[in-house]
Formats: C-alpha cells, sequence, structure tokens
C-alpha cells in the first residue's frame, strides 16, 4: 500500500513563499513571523513550532506495532527538518550562525528566535517609540516609503506591548509632512474622526502622483519656450541683397576718402560688414578673418595723407 506524500515535502522554494528576509537590523520579525505560520498551517506543518516532542517507539512486542512506530518516528523527524530548513532560508546568515546548534528542533529554534526580537521589551519599546516619532517625509524618495516606515514601526511597538492605534498613526503621518504638503494636513486634521491609515496612504499617493505630472508639464512648457526663444528671427536671416550691398559694386569695400582700387583711410571709416556671424563681420574687408585678432584697435592711430596722383 502506498503512503500517501505529505504536502509539506512538495515545497521546492521557500523563498516565494516568504519573501521578507528576517534580519536583526531590521527587525521585520512581526512580518516574517505571520508569514511562516500561514506558510505552516497552509502545509500541515504548524505542529513543529509549537512545544511538542516527538513519539516515543512502543515498547509492545508485537513486532507490526514496532515497525509502524518506527516509521511515525522517522516520518516526525523528516517533516521537522524540512520546517527547520525553511526557517534557516528564510533569515540572515548572522541569525543563521547565532541560532544553530547541532540537534536542534524547529520548536527550538522558533523560539530562540522569538526571544532575540521579544526580549527586553521595554527598552526595544523606548527606541521604537523614538524611530516612529522622528521619522519625517523628507528622508524618503516617495509617500509610500514613508508611509510603509511608519506602519512597520507601529506593528513593532505592538510586539513589544506598545501598540499604536489608528488616531496616533494618522496624527504623526501628517505631523512628517513637507511644506507642500501643508494643505492637505490642514484638511486631514479637521476631520472627525480620523480617517483610516490606509484611505490617508491613498490620498497622499494620488497628490503625489498628480504634483509630479504637473512639475513635468512645466518642464516640457519651459523646454518649449526656450527652444522657441532660441531660434533666430527671419529678420536677422541675412541676404544676397544686404551682401552685394556691404560688398560695392566691384566687389572691394568703399571708403569715403579719396584713392581707388584700394581702401582709403580718410574722413570716412571702413566699412564694417553687418552680416551676422560672417568671417569678416567686425573686420575691415581688405584684411579679411583674423585668426587671433588683438586685443587692441586694428585700426590706424594716426592718419596719412594718400600719395599724389
Amino acid at each position: 500500500m502506498e503512503t500517501k506524500l505529505h504536502p509539506a515535502v512538495t515545497v521546492s522554494n521557500i523563498k516565494t513563499a516568504i519573501p521578507v528576509t528576517l534580519e536583526m537590523e531590521t527587525g521585520h520579525w512581526s512580518t516574517w513571523s505571520e508569514l511562516f505560520k500561514l506558510h505552516c498551517k497552509a502545509f500541515q506543518v504548524y505542529d513543529r513550532l509549537l512545544p511538542r516532542s516527538p513519539p516515543a517507539v512502543s515498547s509492545s512486542t508485537d513486532k507490526d506495532k514496532a515497525v509502524d512506530s518506527s516509521i511515525t518516528k522517522e516520518a516526525w523527524e523528516r517533516l521537522d527538518s524540512i520546517v527547520l530548513q525553511w526557517i534557516y532560508g528564510t533569515i540572515s546568515q548572522d541569525l543563521v550562525h547565532t541560532i544553530i546548534k547541532p540537534g536542534t528542533t524547529a520548536h527550538q529554534a522558533w523560539t530562540t528566535l522569538e526571544n532575540l526580537f521579544q526580549d527586553n521589551k521595554s527598552a526595544r519599546a523606548l527606541h521604537l517609540r523614538h524611530r516612529f516619532t522622528n521619522t519625517r517625509l523628507e528622508n524618503f524618495a516617495n509617500v509610500s516609503a514613508y508611509c510603509q516606515e511608519l506602519k512597520v514601526l507601529s506593528d513593532q511597538l505592538a510586539n513589544v506591548g506598545h501598540p499604536v492605534d489608528n488616531d496616533a498613526l494618522v496624527l504623526q503621518l501628517i505631523a512628517g509632512f513637507k511644506d507642500q504638503y501643508e494643505g492637505i494636513g490642514i484638511v486631514l486634521q479637521g476631520q472627525d474622526p480620523l480617517p483610516q491609515f490606509a484611505t490617508t496612504r491613498s490620498k497622499l499617493c494620488l497628490i503625489e502622483s498628480r504634483k509630479q505630472e504637473q512639475a513635468l508639464q512645466a518642464a516640457k512648457t519651459t523646454g518649449t519656450a526656450l527652444t522657441t526663444s532660441s531660434r533666430p528671427s527671419s529678420s536677422q536671416q541675412p541676404t544676397e541683397h544686404t551682401y552685394d550691398r556691404v560688398r560695392g559694386r566691384g566687389g572691394r569695400s568703399r571708403g569715403r576718402g579719396r584713392g581707388r582700387g584700394r581702401q582709403a583711410w580718410g574722413r570716412g571709416q571702413p566699412t564694417y560688414h553687418p552680416w551676422p556671424n560672417h568671417p569678416h563681420s567686425y573686420w575691415p574687408l581688405p584684411y579679411g578673418p583674423w585668426p587671433n585678432p588683438p586685443k587692441q584697435s586694428p585700426y590706424p592711430t594716426h592718419w596719412a595723407p594718400p600719395p599724389c596722383p
């Protein structure tokens, strides 16, 4: 006759059922323990966490009864080892080295972990209360992370015998707001009774999402305006007519002084090119563009009469 396979044997990866890793630094004992107990109940091994000893082998001389008792003891030890592996697989390495001992049962490991996180309740409550009252939104990336930290701290306070009710949790949530959430904080304080923590968290997440969308839209509008203002207008575009008018009929710059075929330094000033960003801009045309123009003025400092014809 084939024996029925126990449900606990079918679990291949405990991380899929208990995604939380218990660590001494974070102290998520309440979350981890609740998930672990639910998993054990679902797979019919919750009794391994209770203070029960394995059944003793019967002293009967009946051969069949002795065989049945041996099989029962072997099955109990197998299931206890599976639960112990679940415990070791969902806690940090530091905690594993702290609680592991040869011949330890699942109940003993569970009790040791519980004592590590539940002892010195008064000191733990004082430390958690200080962290709870000094939690601020400015220390977190978003509202969701801020609300999650407050909820975790309130659960830890409840585990050490100092629970936080809904009103105290909502008021602490409002007390840690930034200036940009001052308006919604005033509205929430005026409600009697105060809304539930889950409802308040949902409203804040919606407000944060709307603020982010408004900031993104404002950034897009500002970027479009800057792009439009940086484009040159049609009045600044150079034209062929402007270039020809400046160059003159013979393609040379004309001055007001006497002399032909070359630039005259007479009473008039040399002609400058009005075309923006042109290689000859702001320099006398006959000399062309200078690679490294001097800082001093390139114009002659004295006037010399032109040669006699």
